[in-house]
């Protein structure tokens, strides 16, 4: 890495990828400044509002093989990725459950068939075990007396975002990297300052104005809504989905019995807070699950926009900055942040340090590179 190691390096942005992208760099070598408009618990960052889900088969039912395979790889290093760091961070490989009511069966059917289509043409997925009562009372018996089937997909996990965020925070800390909080630099100003070799815009949505639709790939935000709970009396041992034609929403179980609850997903750049019909769909589904819920308390309603782009997949893009300086801007994570971003980072190390990248292409990801008047996309 001896180009990393003799590099100058701006990132602008630490939400996830800012800090995964932050600390790597300065692990190798790198001189690094990291710039963000907010503070070290990440409270203006989108990936601090997520459930951080590892799933690539079950997200294949949305989403294309390209994020799919983002998430296999991922999935592998994430691992490696929390054993380097200082602080502990709550990673499960339990696997996940899908279930349905009686009612919903129709659609649970449809749903199933999709899965197993797609694992079928992805070898990289293992493939779901369809549950009877017996054997979902062995794989979670805390929901065995509401349901009697169930989808279990092996080898999917979820890690905590808030922990990860923090230890990454405090690694930066210990490391040589020079942090800016609450401070926002455009990136052109960062490029003419002529102290970098790289900037590397990582700012989400508040990069919008550098993706306009002229060319061709416009950001937009994608508002999610979350519930975070305290459940002493619910014990669930995996991430669990609800299939349902009106309320269908995932439960991220935590440590300490809390737990994390969401599914809308509204087409607005609205930060503004819960509202009150999302606040009673997702307690109502969520009760429909386990009947602990009900003396749940409510520890947190919150919200956040999702920075997507116009094919709701990521994007790299290397452009020509101010005099020997390059831009790399990452965008697009969309609902997927914490499955793929690994993939992205051992994408971007891979370009910053040779110009190509091997796990780009394996996996499909998106790099325009118009440093060199040329667009090489990686899918």
């Amino acid at each position: 890495m001896d180009s990393i190691a003799q590099g100058r390096f701006a990132i602008v942005g630490a939400g996830l990828m800012g800090r995964l992208l932050a600390v790597e760099l300065a692990q190798a070598g790198g001189q690094v400044d990291l710039y963000d408009q907010g503070g070290p618990d990440a409270a203006l960052s989108a990936a601090r509002v997520a459930a951080a889900m590892l799933a690539p088969l079950a997200e294949s039912a949305i989403t294309e093989n390209n994020v799919v395979n983002m998430g296999v790889h991922s999935l592998s290093r994430w691992p490696e990725i929390i054993a380097k760091l200082a602080s502990p961070v709550f990673f499960q490989k339990n696997g996940s459950l899908i279930l349905w009511h009686r009612q919903d069966a129709n659609d649970a059917e449809r749903f199933i068939k999709h899965l197993q289509k797609n694992q079928r043409s992805n070898p990289a997925l293992t493939a779901p075990e369809m549950l009877d009562s017996a054997r979902l009372l062995e794989i979670e018996p805390s929901v065995a007396d509401r349901f009697n089937q169930g989808l279990y997909l092996p080898n999917e996990g979820q890690l905590d975002n808030r922990q990860l965020l923090n230890a990454l925070a405090i690694e930066l800390s210990t490391l040589p990297v020079n942090v800016y909080w609450h401070q926002t630099p455009e990136p052109q100003a960062l490029e003419q300052s002529g102290r970098y070799d790289w900037v590397i815009d990582s700012r989400g949505l508040g990069a919008k104005s550098d993706w306009p639709e002229a060319k061709g790939n416009s950001l937009r935000g994608v508002r999610g809504e979350v519930i975070r709970l305290y459940a002493p009396e619910v014990n669930l041992l995996r991430p669990t989905r609800l299939i349902h034609p009106r309320y269908p929403i995932y439960i991220a179980p935590k440590e300490n019995h809390i737990y994390v609850v969401g599914a809308t997903e509204i087409e607005s750049d609205d930060h503004s807070e819960m509202s009150v019909r999302s606040a009673m769909e997702l307690l109502s589904a969520v009760y429909t699950v386990h009947s602990g819920f009900a003396e749940a308390r409510i520890l947190e309603m919150a919200t956040q926009c999702r920075p997507t782009l116009k094919n709701n997949l990521p994007e790299v893009r290397i452009e020509n900055g101010a005099g020997s300086t390059k831009r790399l801007s990452i965008n697009g994570l969309y609902r997927h942040g914490f499955m793929i971003a690994p993939a992205i980072l051992d994408s971007v190390i891979e370009l910053l340090i040779s110009g190509s990248s091997h796990t780009a292409k394996k996996v499909g990801l998106n790099v325009a590179d118009t440093s060199m008047n040329k667009v090489a996309a990686c899918a």
